[in-house]
């Protein structure tokens, strides 16, 4: 929002330097982004009359005598197209500087001298973008009360500064000026003087020209007024100048009145030329399938259900709060105007505008909100001005559709809970003095009071709007500063992040490299490693498609990293993640998801690289399962690994499903070898392990078990079982004997072959004993040994060799 100082000081009665209002109103909520003058590093530029103009023969140029207040007048040659004798111009004198630093001297044009040059506002720095059409491709003429000699800054209102204010969508009141002008006599317990429009009407009614209707709830309210007699012609210098000001281009008296309107009350407004109209009934609908509208930038816009029109015999005749048609366009042929002021819902409004890439001053202001207590308001005020401006007269009545509620919102508060949240010794007198200041209304006492907030500030509607109105009235920099209470805790981990750490370290103690993948993936991915997958919980407005989900296992992000390292010529490789998968059991679009802390990794290549001394080895199930013991063996868990063919994506053959205390907590294996052409990778061998669940089976940490002085005695036992049999029930046979010195089991040789029969395998295991309060005798150790070997005999049907 652009504001020119000279117009907030004719709306309240401040005399401060521009610096410091900026400041003042950045620290009380609304924040100014810079402050700037259209006149600065100009300078020398002054009135000049043109007396006389003839034009150099063959040439486009122009010999101008140019009475600039001086004895004598000066010559100066121009290219202008619209320069003439008569009227007044801008003059830049030689040793002038104009926009760039650009410095004007004396010269000669095709041996015409030249003491000065004539300027357009494109030469003073002003964009073309708001230069006056009449103007747009040649000088600036100047009023002709301009007295020739003096600086030209005051005529065009060059010398105003302008503040530039960084509006906040809950601050949208600040989009207009009366809204800035409240603000700032709120800052400086000032009054506001807001200019009285009066309007004549005649005789003739509105509603006998024209009827309105509203076809959807997206707009509550439509009004519109009808003015004849219309005039067309260009603004007076001080509404050009203004919206020049504000970045805005004046087009013509109405159009130029409409935008003045939008800056004054920030309530937008169109024009319609009533003569191009094919009925006399409006209608605001939302558009149909299939329709389409030239809008008045010439473009033609295919429009969609969603979109609110304005429609005349049923045609769109404009895009509601965004753009109007170029078929009711105002003309200089224009002599009846429908002037329009509405409410239209801001999520279609900025829908609209977004898809249509039609962002503008009036869609902006709907987006964010309006005043609905000034839209009849500012509808007369337009109407009043072009009666002035266009010589028009106004018909008879607002004619008007749908009804706003235009009263006050109460909300109630108490003074010690104003205290209690800004922490503040604030009396009652404090509070009636802010709420009067900003022009709110209060009733009540210190123990509850109601404040009536004004419709002009829609951003209050609770308690909490109105501490931070006290707290920036009152003053920021006045809010008592403490710092916080400190009763002496000390900072520790907690325990997902003490787990985490330990997890961290075995796994880069292990060779592996950490990355970090996207949380978002493909449907397809987000669950082609998990053995129990949940619903999808997917965006709503996703850019990709291959990040549209929440991932449900970590593996698949690893491997797209692994691809794109193995593509890269990066063959051993060792990677893993620590982060969350989400598990939505509940509606995806309703309920939140559960998040997961996991740990995966992912290996692939070689664990030794081949040299004189050393034979190369391949990453195998079994150093991947190693990781994952290891991993349990610090943090002093017992895992049980089942073969498992359940997850599709991983070998059938090669996996293992992992549980603690039977509650499954992950996976370890191969990844299918069609998976992995998929990927494009070589044989890989990946796990991932739910740290949520195994925070869940973590025990508190055991007391300091003194270390035994006496041996360890340990004893070997092969046996010939069935092929079947595996490692696992070895272990619940020999744990079955209930040998309470046994403190090891090793499994050191598996061999099978013809020689043994078929069906058969041969296991050598090496067992420990060890007693922590004496030496143990070879009669013990060989009880020990046969309570196992009978064990192993009975369950299993085992042969001891």
């Amino acid at each position: 929002m652009l504001v020119s100082y000279k117009w907030l000081k004719e709306l309240v009665d401040i005399d401060v330097a521009s610096a410091e209002l900026a400041e003042k109103m950045s620290t009380t909520g609304i924040e100014v982004e810079g402050v700037t003058s259209p006149a600065a590093g100009l300078s020398k530029i002054v009135v000049g009359e043109v007396v006389s103009c003839e034009d150099v023969p063959d040439t486009h140029l122009h010999v101008c005598q140019v009475n600039v207040g001086e004895e004598e007048n000066r010559q100066i040659v121009c290219g202008a197209p619209n320069v003439r004798a008569g009227i007044k111009v801008m003059v830049a004198l030689p040793g002038a500087r104009i926009a760039d630093n650009y410095k004007i001297k004396k010269g000669k044009i095709r041996g015409l001298e030249s003491l000065g040059m004539i300027c357009s506002l494109g030469e003073l720095g002003i964009s073309d973008s708001v230069v006056p059409k009449e103007f747009a491709d040649g000088i600036q003429i100047l009023p002709e009360e301009a007295v020739p000699g003096e600086e030209v800054f005051s005529y065009l209102d060059l010398d105003d500064e302008i503040i530039e204010l960084s509006i906040t969508p809950n601050r949208a009141d600040a989009l207009s000026m009366r809204g800035v002008a409240h603000e700032v006599a709120a800052i400086y317990d000032k009054s506001v003087h807001f200019k009285d429009f009066s309007l004549v009407e005649n005789q003739k009614q509105a509603a006998e020209s024209l009827s309105v209707a509203l076809e959807t709830e997206k707009a509550p309210y439509y009004a519109a007024r009808i003015l004849e007699n219309v005039t067309i012609a260009p603004s007076p210098q001080w509404l050009q100048n203004l919206l020049m000001n504000e970045g805005i281009r004046p087009i013509n008296n109405v159009v130029d009145v409409t935008n003045y309107i939008l800056l004054y009350f920030g309530q937008p407004m169109h024009a319609f030329d009533l003569n191009t109209f094919e009925g006399d009934h409006i209608v605001v609908r939302e558009a149909r399938a299939g329709e389409k509208l030239v809008t008045l930038d010439g473009e033609e816009r295919e429009l969609e259900v969603s979109d609110l029109v304005i429609t005349v015999a049923d045609k769109p005749v404009a895009l509601a709060g965004v753009m109007g048609g170029a078929a009711t366009e105002i003309s200089n042929q224009s002599t009846r105007v429908v002037l329009e002021a509405a409410v239209f819902d801001g999520k279609s409004i900025r829908k609209t505008s977004s898809r249509l890439n039609l962002r503008s001053e009036s869609s902006s202001r709907f987006e964010k909100g309006i005043n609905v207590a000034t839209v009849n308001e500012a509808l007369d005020a337009a109407a009043s001005m072009i009666a002035d401006l266009a010589g028009a007269t106004v018909q008879a009545g607002i004619v008007s559709a749908g009804s706003l509620d235009t009263s006050d919102v109460e909300v109630v508060s108490s003074l010690a809970d104003v205290n209690r949240v800004l922490g503040t010794d604030l009396l009652y007198t404090d509070i009636v003095d802010v709420f009067r200041r900003l022009g709110f209304g209060l009733s009540g006492n210190a123990e509850q009071f109601t404040v009536s907030v004004p419709r002009r500030r829609w951003d209050i509607s609770i308690e909490a709007d109105l501490y931070e109105e006290i707290a920036r009235i009152y003053g920021y920099d006045k809010l008592p500063a403490s710092l916080p209470k400190d009763d002496g805790t000390a900072g520790e981990l907690t325990a997902t992040q003490q787990l985490r750490r330990q997890v961290r370290t075995l796994a880069e103690g292990a060779g592996l490299t950490e990355i970090i993948t996207y949380a978002l993936t493909t449907p397809e991915k987000a669950v082609e490693f998990t053995f129990n997958p949940s619903n999808l919980t997917e965006l709503m407005w996703p850019m990709t498609v291959e990040r549209s989900v929440l991932r449900q296992n970590m593996v698949s992000g690893i491997l797209d990293s692994l691809a794109y390292n193995v593509a890269r010529k990066n063959k051993n490789l060792a990677l893993y993640e620590i982060g969350k998968v989400f598990e939505q059991t509940g509606n995806p679009k309703e309920d939140l998801p559960n998040e997961i802390n996991s740990f995966a990794f992912a290996l692939t290549g070689l664990v030794n690289e081949k040299d004189f001394q050393t034979k190369p080895a391949a990453v195998d199930f079994f150093y991947a399962k190693g990781v994952v013991e290891a991993l349990f063996d610090k943090l002093g868990l017992t895992a049980e690994y089942a073969a498992s063919n359940q997850i599709k994506s991983l070998h059938p053959g090669r996996t293992a499903l992992i549980s603690i205390n039977g509650q499954p907590v992950g996976f370890v294996g191969q990844v299918h070898p069609a998976t992995a052409k998929a990927y494009d990778i070589p044989e890989t061998y990946v796990a991932e392990l739910n740290l949520s669940a195994i925070e869940e089976q973590l025990q508190p940490e055991q007391p300091f078990t003194e270390i035994t002085k006496f041996p360890a005695v340990s004893r070997d036992v092969a046996l010939l079982l069935k092929a079947e049999i595996t490692h696992q029930e070895v272990l619940d046979a020999i744990l079955a004997a209930g040998v309470k010195r046994l403190t090891d089991i090793k499994l050191f040789d598996i061999f099978s072959g013809d020689k043994l029969g078929v069906g058969l395998k041969s296991m050598a295991y090496s067992l420990t004993f060890q007693n922590p309060e004496s030496s143990l005798t070879d009669e013990e150790v060989a009880k020990y040994m046969e309570k196992i070997e009978k064990s192993l005999t009975e369950k299993l049907g085992a042969e001891v060799r």
